[in-house]
């Protein structure tokens, strides 16, 4: 069954002074883009997209008065922001386990070694 014309959903259009609030919004400390997203109902890869887009113009080095301008945001219910730390760089490893009827085989890579465990990969799957 074919939509006509008169159902299709339309391309909303947003402002660049939109964007640019919901932009600073994302360069807050401890806000992830798919908060703001939801919270202003986008998608987080159009939001994404334009932070990218934004940060190539050069506009990281926005004022504090424009991020002043942006509203709190408001809380989405059941979501409860939960600050991570980073893990120790040397904590942090690439897990593998293969499997073969009974026979498991569980390598760890350092990430500093990422290059080389894609490689080994590469050259396994082949």
């Amino acid at each position: 069954m074919n939509a006509s014309e008169g159902d299709r959903r339309r391309r909303r259009r947003h402002s660049a002074e939109f964007k640019a609030r919901v932009v600073a919004a994302c360069r807050k400390s401890g806000v992830s883009i798919a908060a703001v997203a939801l919270d202003h109902r986008l998608n987080a890869n159009l939001l994404r997209r334009w932070v990218v887009e934004a940060e190539r113009r050069g506009g990281a080095a926005e004022s504090d008065a424009t991020l002043d301008l942006v509203a709190p945001m408001t809380p989405v219910p059941g979501f409860v922001p939960v600050p991570l730390a980073p893990l120790p760089v040397a904590d942090r490893a690439i897990e593998v386990e293969l499997r073969r009827g009974s026979t498991v085989v569980k390598v760890s890579w350092p990430l500093s070694a990422a290059a080389d465990c894609g490689n080994w990969l590469r050259e396994l799957l082949r």
